[in-house]
């Protein structure tokens, strides 16, 4: 802990990683906000589905376009422009009558212009700190980001079914607009400029590690997916244990994180940590009890947090400055996809064998990643003998020969 508090104190990270938190804690919000309006006024949750899928397209799409575009136009510009067309979408999502087509359409708009806060995030943190604080760090972002995903879910569907699901949506445009801005205007996001990138859109994914990155982080996040469809099917929508064991499974995740954020990252990190994940996630397949399931995702959470860690210091580590946003781009699309397949496959399975077979699905998404951390070691950077600090942006110097 030690470690961390240091963190704290460099100047900047405390702001930055409380703004970051805040700007994106609408992202645990808008789903559910989203599913819940359009079920109502539609009283169909197969038009919300079609809603949330057009939803996720647009912010699968937007990932590595708005990332790059943060080089050419600056942070803070990228940042403006997408939180003001992505509160205006949200508003009208509340606000105006629509049939499926134009709530469809401006779900697809609030996807694409989703601000990208985390790859903005991402490409600051090397600027904050030494090189040698960069693998804690991006280990207690990782770590921090669960109470995301414990608190919003909570607070959202607290708010839609008391309130008024319209009151939802104003609420994620609320919280857009007060997070997102006082994100934009900490200092470090202005003293930050992201070199314009010289090689053509898309290269970056292909360099081993960031593919790597952005494959793992599908299936990762693809099984834990899969594990939530399949807790709400197991204890039921409105159950109180649910909501408990999601929390269990968040919390394991940021004890871990803590825990082992300040450990050397080496080719064998990844495979080590999913291995704690995929078999907490293999244990859930013994019963379906509550106190086990709880018990068994607390053990798999352990592993998720330092795994993204790993995710984000090899991304980082392998690419140059300029590039860093786009390649967490990527990733953050990879993981987006990995999260609509693990929840595809989980309800598919759920409607021919039960909640077991979205706790099966799990599994087999997690042996995969750990199949292809094992196959692929050779391709994973040795951070335990170097920073994971991105490589500097050169170019070539006119000098007057004598």
């Amino acid at each position: 802990m030690a470690g961390y508090r240091d963190l704290f104190r460099t100047p900047g990270v405390a702001r930055m990683m409380g703004a970051q938190l805040v700007a994106r804690f609408p992202n645990g919000m808008i789903s559910l906000a989203i599913l819940l309006h359009v079920e109502r006024q539609t009283g169909s949750y197969g038009a919300a589905g079609l809603v949330l899928a057009a939803a996720s397209v647009g912010q699968a799409i937007a990932g590595p376009v708005t990332s790059r575009w943060m080089g050419a136009w600056g942070m803070r510009r990228v940042l403006t422009l997408t939180l003001s067309v992505c509160v205006i979408a949200v508003l009208s999502l509340a606000l105006l009558p629509l049939a499926v087509p134009g709530y469809m359409t401006l779900a697809l708009l609030a996807g694409l212009a989703t601000p990208p806060v985390q790859s903005a995030v991402r490409t600051i943190y090397p600027k904050l700190v030494n090189a040698g604080q960069l693998t804690p760090l991006f280990s207690l972002d990782a770590s921090l980001q669960e109470i995301i995903w414990i608190v919003a879910p909570v607070v959202i569907t607290v708010v839609s079914t008391q309130v008024g699901t319209v009151y939802g949506l104003l609420l994620v445009a609320v919280i857009l607009v007060g997070g997102g801005a006082w994100f934009i205007l900490s200092p470090q996001v202005g003293q930050v400029r992201i070199p314009r990138s010289r090689r053509a859109f898309g290269r970056v994914v292909m360099k081993p590690p960031v593919l790597l990155a952005t494959v793992v982080g599908f299936l990762l996040i693809g099984a834990c997916s899969a594990v939530e469809v399949g807790v709400v099917a197991t204890f039921g929508h409105g159950g109180l244990e649910a909501g408990l064991v999601l929390a269990v499974f968040a919390v394991g995740s940021l004890g871990g994180g803590l825990a082992f954020g300040h450990r050397l990252i080496g080719p064998w990190a990844m495979a080590r940590r999913l291995l704690i994940v995929t078999v907490g996630l293999s244990l859930t397949m013994v019963s379906l009890n509550v106190f086990w399931i709880g018990g068994t995702l607390v053990l798999a959470g352990i592993g998720i947090a330092p795994a993204l860690a790993v995710l984000f210091a090899i991304t980082t580590a392998s690419v140059k400055f300029s590039e860093t946003a786009e390649a967490f781009g990527w990733a953050g699309t990879g993981q987006l996809i990995g999260a609509a397949a693990g929840s595809a496959v989980a309800g598919i399975l759920i409607d021919q064998s039960g909640p077991s077979g979205a706790y099966l699905a799990g599994v087999v998404f997690a042996i995969a990643g750990l199949l292809v951390a094992v196959a692929f070691v050779r391709f994973f950077p040795d951070l335990r003998h170097r920073d994971p600090a991105p490589y500097p942006d050169t170019e070539p110097i006119t000098t007057a020969l004598p």
